[in-house]
């Protein structure tokens, strides 16, 4: 990789200021001096400084943040705040998006990251991968809504839901459940519980195939996942 374009992506600034950083002397490759932005470097192998201070090059970024209700699952909006408006400049420089997307108002678990191919992976219908969800539900949630859901529930559109996993954690005037569900069609969850002639007053994302949503982790905070946490979302979705 060309030392300009690494230290660019590192948020060193833009090809053009990294480029005086070099004439300036203060890139050193190996501890030797570099000022060619054209020069190709090993960022595996090579030890790279600026200004003395060492460059920790990583390719890809992996954060799960606790989306709160108000922001939009998407890289730019032009009326609304997004989950990458809140990130931090440094995370920002490494382009992430969203892992598939929760509603605006829908709150919990919401995985960002530049890495492509373990995205597509994670919301693949193919993988099977769990999204698990909290719901506050107006009306009494019956053992038939449950063996409806097993059974998959045709929404408005016509379209037949996978089978998804319904459990009832307190049936009241607002009934309090846990879905597991393996898609991620457009509203699928409130659409499934209109179906059934209910509705969704609240919802939260709580996990991803196993993986939890830090408890550690208010509304708009965010985190980088742990190197178990990364490897299981590999595993789950083939990738090792």
């Amino acid at each position: 990789m060309r030392i300009d374009k690494l230290l660019a992506n590192m948020g060193f600034g833009t090809r053009k200021e990294v480029r005086t950083l070099l004439k300036g002397g203060s890139v050193r490759v190996n501890e030797t001096p570099l000022k060619n932005g054209k020069t190709h470097v090993d960022p595996e192998n090579d030890i790279i400084t600026v200004g003395g201070e060492e460059v920790e090059y990583k390719e890809f970024i992996y954060l799960m943040m606790n989306k709160p209700g108000e922001l939009i699952s998407a890289t730019e909006d032009a009326n609304d705040w997004t989950v990458i408006d809140i990130l931090q400049p440094e995370d920002q420089i490494f382009d992430p998006f969203p892992v598939g997307r929760l509603d605006k108002d829908t709150e919990g678990l919401l995985l960002l990251t530049n890495d492509g191919q373990l995205s597509h992976r994670l919301t693949s219908p193919k993988k099977d991968v769990g999204k698990t969800y909290f719901a506050q539900v107006s009306g009494e949630v019956t053992e038939e809504d449950v063996a409806a859901f097993r059974e998959g529930v045709t929404l408005d559109d016509g379209y037949v839901t996978k089978p998804a996993d319904l459990r009832i954690l307190e049936a009241a005037p607002v009934s309090e459940i846990e879905m597991t569900i393996t898609e991620g069609k457009y509203h699928q969850v409130k659409r499934m519980f209109e179906a059934r002639g209910k509705t969704v007053e609240f919802l939260k994302r709580v996990s991803m195939g196993e993986l939890p949503l830090d408890p550690e982790l208010e509304p708009g905070e965010y985190r980088e996942l742990t190197e178990e946490e990364l490897e299981y979302l590999k595993k789950i979705t083939n990738m090792e």
